[in-house]
């Protein structure tokens, strides 16, 4: 006999990401939906409330606010390091670890592998202790990204970090996820997520190899994430889309030519965005007003190049924000990351 569904059925999962600009972080953290509130650079204030994060990525010109609502009542708190939020149905989590002393000196990059594993360790601790497992979406800002030579190049120390603190994976269920330089010269790792209850479906780049099999002249350990991430059946969340940037296979393209870098990023988006439509194909096939992005841009004077191009593009179509930041490979001018759905 089959039961009669509930009167009240469970609500989905949701998410909404917004971008808002003349509204106090205060006045945002009051509303009973808000997950998370992200601003950005020096004039983002320091606040105490968990769901707040102060993200150390200098913007060009004003920044709005990132809010991230999924349903009320949100629960907030802290465990260790680790500052939370959660809906009943979605869990944001963030994380800071500084590098330890001693393991900064000249040539000695090991200082971003120990706080990476140690912000990974716990990360997973936490999550595989919740009733939200299932990590969808990471980002990991860290300074220097690229200094050091070699294996001992920060980034390539930080995926050793970031594999190690994981322990054992699948690499087919890994999340979406950004690992993007810090200009600031502090030696902090600054991690946060997304994380739910049931797992989402990981999308890969026909036009790219998966991160996870890079060849071993990338570095010792292979980066650990999947390209996007389309959320768990039936909820209204987002795709997620990882850092993206100029690269097809494994290897970068159009080094020195910002502007054909940017138009190989929107390639390899149309590409993902094409894959993760075979699986939903209610996605919107290209960018628009359902979609948020963030731009991490290298080269400060490269700045208004990058805004221009996208006002041209995309007018006001397109909510974004452009970010003063560090790619992981040198001769990669840009990066670009963000959420896709119908407006």
């Amino acid at each position: 006999m089959s039961r009669p569904a509930p009167l009240h059925p469970e609500p989905l999962p949701r998410l909404r990401v917004d971008y808002v600009d003349g509204t106090a972080p205060a006045d945002l953290l009051a509303q009973s939906d808000v997950l998370a509130v992200l601003g950005f650079g020096d004039a983002a204030p320091v606040l105490d409330d968990p769901r707040w994060l102060r993200v150390p990525l200098q913007p060009y010109g004003a920044a709005p606010l990132e809010v991230w609502r999924g349903q009320a009542p949100v629960r907030h708190g802290r465990d260790g390091d680790i500052a939370w939020s959660t809906d009943g149905h979605l869990m944001f989590g963030a994380i800071e670890v500084d590098e330890p002393e001693g393991h900064t000196g000249e040539g000695d990059h090991s200082g971003i592998l120990l706080a990476a594993e140690h912000a990974y360790r716990e990360l997973t601790r936490f999550i595989g202790k919740s009733e939200f497992p299932h990590l969808l979406r990471i980002w990991n800002y860290l300074d220097a990204i690229t200094h050091g030579d070699g294996d001992t190049e920060r980034y390539r120390q930080f995926c050793v970090g970031r594999a190690r603190g994981l322990g054992s994976f699948d690499t087919s269920q890994l999340p979406a996820a950004t690992a993007i330089g810090r200009c600031d010269d502090a030696r902090t790792i600054q991690v946060y997520w997304l994380a739910a209850r049931v797992p989402g479906i990981p999308v890969e780049n026909p036009r790219q190899v998966s991160a996870y099999q890079y060849p071993r002249q990338y570095g010792p350990q292979a980066p650990s994430f999947a390209r996007a991430m389309l959320p768990p059946a039936g909820s209204a969340i987002p795709l997620m889309l990882s850092g993206t940037a100029s690269v097809v296979g494994h290897a970068s393209q159009h080094e020195g030519e910002l502007l054909a870098q940017l138009d190989e990023t929107f390639a390899n988006f149309d590409a993902l965005i094409a894959s993760a439509r075979t699986h939903r194909p209610d996605l919107p096939a290209a960018f628009g007003p359902g979609s948020r992005l963030k731009v991490y841009v290298r080269d400060a004077a490269d700045l208004p190049a990058v805004a221009e191009a996208f006002d041209a593009r995309f007018g006001d179509r397109l909510p974004r924000v452009v970010l003063h930041a560090a790619i992981c490979r040198r001769e990669l001018a840009l990066e670009i990351d963000g959420v896709h759905d119908a407006g």
